[in-house]
């Protein structure tokens, strides 16, 4: 009997991510052929690690594909997908988006869709505003002792940023919906390593897809496993959060999905922000 394939499998350490991926983890889905080790990292090092072809399969943020494309291909399963709500500017008084141009901005990483979205929403502005990067746990903390004025905050931050004592700016979510026909504002994404076979890529994201929907089918379980990451939160918020984020969007990006994907990019590269807009690679 062959010993089964080891693949290194990176996501985040945070509910929706811990929830897509309970089935694999917990294994309480078949994987035959296949053993993955799990690596839990930030959303930014797992990008800078996909610039460097480091993993087999990798959570990344949509901004990231546009300069890891020619390595990674999509899985069209994983995504998270910002429907009416994403990233939010917060700070400890309102600003409009010309003031917040002029303010000193934390963000968490120059490689997240977070950050792009930020920049197609100043527009002009974005070619001197002023920003520090932050681990994204650390943002709140950035802002309150004034190291920075506004906070780009992503993951649970957007259900407890007014804990913190602090305001809404913007929901670049809603701002992107408003700009773009409705369409969701895509966020993240699941990605395999372009060295293995077609028939493997194939392999794999059948597995990541039948994780996903057994976490959907058993959700008090897999709500219970993610909570172990959620950060200030109860298991109502945890539920709530998840629910924003692994959702049918999470199961197949559909033609919508993709479609925003390409318009993010487009922009991206119009303002001359990212490199090029490459074409959509999936497994399929």
């Amino acid at each position: 009997m062959s010993q089964p394939l080891t693949l290194t499998l990176g996501h985040s350490p945070d509910p929706d991510d811990a929830f897509m991926f309970y089935g694999l983890a917990k294994e309480l889905i078949p994987t035959p052929g296949f053993r993955f080790e799990h690596i839990l990292q930030d959303i930014q090092t797992l990008n800078e690690r996909a610039t460097r072809g480091e993993l087999d399969i990798s959570a990344i943020s949509i901004h990231a594909y546009a300069h890891v494309s020619e390595t990674y291909a999509l899985l069209p399963s994983g995504a998270s997908m910002g429907d009416g709500y994403g990233p939010m500017l917060v700070a400890r008084e309102k600003f409009t988006c010309e003031q917040v141009a002029k303010k000193r901005i934390a963000v968490p990483g120059k490689m997240t869709s977070a950050f792009l979205a930020l920049q197609l929403w100043l527009g002009r502005r974005a070619a001197e505003f002023d920003y520090v990067v932050v681990p994204f746990d650390e943002i709140f903390a950035a802002v309150k002792s004034g190291q920075a004025d506004v906070g780009l905050i992503i993951h649970e931050g957007q259900l407890t940023y007014a804990n913190e004592g602090l305001v809404l700016c913007e929901d670049l979510g809603v701002w992107w919906g408003q700009e773009n026909d409705g369409l969701p504002l895509p966020l993240g994404g699941n990605v395999i390593h372009k060295r293995h076979a077609p028939a493997l890529r194939k392999q794999v994201s059948d597995i990541l897809t039948a994780s996903i929907q057994f976490s959907l089918d058993h959700r008090p379980e897999a709500v219970a496993h993610a909570l172990q990451w959620a950060r200030d939160m109860g298991h109502d918020l945890a539920d709530r959060f998840v629910g924003m984020y692994v959702n049918h969007w999470t199961l197949d990006y559909g033609e919508r999905g993709r479609e925003s994907i390409r318009r993010f990019l487009a922009r991206g590269q119009a303002m001359g922000v990212i490199p090029h807009a490459p074409p959509l690679e999936f497994v399929s």
